[in-house]
């Protein structure tokens, strides 16, 4: 697997385990200036496991989250427009050899009908889904149609403000109309940066070749897609492996392009249908490293967004979004057509089983009880704050005085538009507490948003 040194990756967990308390502190102080760490650095951090060390990790978490994202939690629905695949992935319930699941591609009126129920619920933001379809379907022009769709569809005054997508490795020409469609991040996981066990659990379709799913993210760079998302499902191998080769492909991007992901996400492999693989996790994630995983990606790269979805349990998802997670997904379908059903773990077209099945309604209202701004914002893509832009204002931690104006303007929408009563009473108590802290000048400017919204704005940002 090409720039993903195994040998370096190992010495580094060897070398890691000999670091003293000090070293630990003195790792710890340099994340919370908010500084990058090395690969040898967050290895130090991954072999932690006494309680008190691992405190003061989660505590530096919290810090530098606080200190570059603020407060604000970017909510989004994924979209699954297809579970046709070509692919064998042993712990995915659409490998292209179970015949257990039901197979679909939505139409683009069908996908005109997903879009907007969730509208209509107050969903802002689309993850498009997709398993990797046969050539001969054209997949990037039916890419290109669906996210036209999607941006088409309306329910009054509301609109999808921004689509990113994840889907199967393309050719930097199609990346290049993926992107002149208008696409925010393109996702796509290496799944395990351990090369032996990547051959293992993919062996058949194009995804069999861990090189070609690799160079993908070069390719997207190469196409102009400057905002991309990286991404380990834990559980495939060892976690502090995974973790360090994850890094280096960041060290590779960061070398090659000057910028590394906007995004990482880091799911655990769920049970699914017709895949035995799930039921014996070989390599099984444990909830307290788990927590550590997500602590010390926060501190090794403080400035990248982390992205958490509805394969963990609410009560996991409400300790990681003080721990560094900023973005979660909510009220997510894992089918094609899925938010045609009111539960996900019906049917036999599922990807996977989900932990959080609460609504878009109840998990806003449980940010807002931990003093968290929900947020819909998608003022960056709007205002070509990508790629290095974007890092130029994250890094040094001045992103979040953009995002938490952004922040309040969505809420104050949502609340507005959607929420239920007791939802929208604890809303606009939060939204003046935080309003009570800001500079008059500051003040004024989120006052003149909200008058807009009263008169009838939407989709309002700076």
């Amino acid at each position: 697997m090409r720039y993903i040194d195994q040998n370096r990756i190992k010495e580094a967990l060897k070398e890691a385990k000999a670091a003293e308390p000090a070293r630990i502190d003195s790792i710890l102080k340099k994340s919370k200036s908010l500084k990058r760490l090395s690969l040898e650095e967050t290895a130090a951090l991954l072999v932690v496991k006494d309680k008190d060390c691992l405190a003061k990790i989660f505590s530096a978490a919290t810090y530098v989250k606080d200190a570059i994202y603020g407060k604000r939690i970017v909510l989004f629905a994924p979209l699954y427009v297809s579970n046709v695949c070509v692919n064998t992935c042993l712990y995915c319930a659409f490998k292209g050899d179970n015949k257990l699941i039901e197979r679909k591609v939505l139409t683009q009126e069908e996908v005109r009908q997903q879009i907007e129920w969730l509208l209509k619920r107050g969903h802002k933001r689309i993850l498009l889904v997709a398993g990797e379809l046969v050539p001969a379907r054209s997949p990037i022009n039916y890419y290109c149609e669906t996210i036209r769709t999607i941006y088409a569809a309306s329910t009054g005054k509301n609109k999808i403000k921004r689509v990113n997508i994840n889907c199967a490795p393309l050719s930097v020409e199609d990346f290049r109309k993926l992107k002149e469609s208008g696409i925010g991040t393109y996702q796509v996981f290496q799944e395990t940066y351990h090369e032996q066990t990547y051959r293992y659990v993919h062996p058949s379709g194009p995804k069999s070749d861990p090189d070609n799913r690799l160079d993908a993210v070069d390719r997207a760079f190469t196409a102009g897609i400057d905002d991309v998302g990286l991404g380990v499902l834990y559980g495939l191998y060892d976690y502090q492996f995974e973790t360090l080769g994850l890094l280096m492909h960041i060290e590779h991007l960061e070398e090659k392009f000057g910028v590394g992901p906007h995004t990482i996400s880091v799911p655990r492999i769920e049970p699914a249908i017709g895949a035995d693989f799930t039921k014996n996790i070989p390599y099984q994630l444990s909830d307290e490293d788990f927590k550590k995983v997500v602590a010390v990606l926060r501190l090794a790269v403080p400035y990248t967004g982390m992205i958490l979805s509805t394969r963990e349990t609410p009560q996991m998802r409400n300790e990681l979004v003080n721990l560094g997670i900023s973005q979660i997904s909510a009220e997510s379908r894992t089918a094609p057509g899925g938010y045609s059903t009111q539960d996900n773990n019906l049917g036999n077209d599922t990807q996977f089983c989900l932990s959080d099945q609460r609504s878009l309604d109840e998990v806003i209202g449980s940010l807002i009880k931990e003093e968290l701004i929900p947020s819909f914002c998608a003022a960056c893509y709007r205002k070509e704050r990508t790629g290095e832009v974007f890092m130029s204002l994250a890094k040094p931690g001045a992103i979040k005085e953009k995002c938490d104006i952004n922040a309040l303007i969505t809420l104050k929408e949502y609340l507005d538009d959607f929420a239920s009563s007791d939802v929208k009473k604890s809303g606009y108590k939060l939204i003046n507490a935080i309003k009570s802290k800001f500079s008059k000048e500051k003040q004024d400017l989120l006052n003149k948003h909200f008058t807009d919204i009263d008169k009838g704005t939407r989709d309002t940002y700076i």
